[in-house]
């Protein structure tokens, strides 16, 4: 059974920090790129981070770089998402996925380049 299960969300004030875990199991960790995405209240999901399959490449999105950090584990198979200097506008469910295809140097962007993903954590932050 394929689970990817986030935690270490909850109600920061701005300018705080987080760190968000991603744990896995039933399905192939290395050799495959993940990402974290995150989603407001009435709007899309929308890409956050990506990181290669061996940590050597991550991406970011322009509203998070320089504040948020992707990292990953792959003896543990977890990703985590450090989240610093927090924003109003940083507050979404935030998920973690499993890229489709096994690519070694791929860090996807959209949505659709993902098949596996967790149910979601809840980080709000106040002003």
């Amino acid at each position: 059974q394929v689970q990817l299960v986030e935690s270490g969300g909850g109600l920061v004030q701005a300018g705080d920090s987080l760190r968000l875990s991603c744990a896995t199991s039933g399905l192939t960790f290395g050799s495959y790129a993940m990402g974290w995405f995150r989603q407001a209240p009435g709007k899309d999901r929308e890409f956050v981070a990506a990181i290669s399959w061996s940590g050597g490449r991550t991406r970011y999105a322009d509203s998070v770089k320089g504040r948020f950090t992707i990292s990953r584990d792959n003896a543990k198979n977890a990703v985590y998402l450090q989240l610093n200097s927090l924003k109003p506008e940083d507050t979404a469910v935030y998920y973690c996925a499993r890229s489709r295809r096994a690519d070694y140097m791929s860090t996807p962007f959209l949505v659709y380049e993902y098949a596996n993903w967790g149910q979601g954590t809840q980080v709000t932050v106040s002003s």
